[in-house]
């Protein structure tokens, strides 16, 4: 991961089209997120929704569905500008360069949280069988297929950022991608990895 003091020696060289994942101070995203499109950078936060309980009351909040990162296309150009934007600590990075995040990636999750699905942070899984969404709104977005005590779910996972989102979905809406590989490398992109999960690792096991 890059830090603050690094940014000349890349910003030059990198994709203006890419994009990229900021490392950030805690429930401080939207604030950034707000600043920086008010500098002109093309920003994403993925939130969802949630309700927080009170003793005497009850409120619905839109919280980070990934807290601590915000998502900005290209403007490494401009890196200076985006580093100096109080509450951000540094550029994801992969072997000293900015981390290229594809686009149709950041789609995937954005169709997740624009959807009318019910969509919640959950504990990153990386193992197993790749399922995809074979119709729907969701059509062709990967993911793990879970089961839980009142339906299934299907978990997105950033494996650059070690994030999963959760959403529910029917069993008969997915279908078998491939197998994954025993110990396949991390990858500097935001993927859908699916899993038929192990007890000892990600939980009872799922059937598709």
């Amino acid at each position: 991961m890059l830090r603050n003091e690094e940014f000349a020696s890349f910003a030059g060289s990198a994709c203006a089209f890419s994009w990229h994942a900021l490392y950030t101070r805690h429930q401080h995203e939207n604030v950034i997120a707000q600043a920086l499109s008010g500098k002109g950078f093309e920003v994403f936060l993925p939130q969802y929704r949630t309700v927080h309980r009170w003793k005497d009351r009850q409120k619905q909040v839109l919280l980070p569905l990934f807290p601590n990162y915000v998502f900005v296309r290209g403007g490494l150009d401009r890196l200076l500008s985006i580093m100096t934007t109080p509450g951000v600590h540094f550029l994801v990075s992969w072997g000293g360069r900015p981390a290229d995040i594809p686009a149709e990636e950041i789609e995937a999750v954005r169709r997740l949280v624009d959807s009318a699905v019910q969509v919640e942070p959950h504990p990153f899984l990386k193992c197993g069988d790749l399922v995809r969404i074979k119709s729907g709104a969701l059509e062709g977005i990967e993911g793990i297929l879970v089961r839980k005590t009142r339906g299934v779910r299907l978990v997105l996972s950033v494996e650059m950022l070690s994030k999963s989102a959760a959403v529910e979905v029917d069993v008969s809406m997915v279908e078998r991608v491939r197998t994954a590989e025993p110990n396949r490398r991390e990858k500097q992109r935001i993927v859908t990895g699916v899993s038929l999960p192990t007890p000892n690792h990600c939980g009872v096991f799922a059937g598709v």
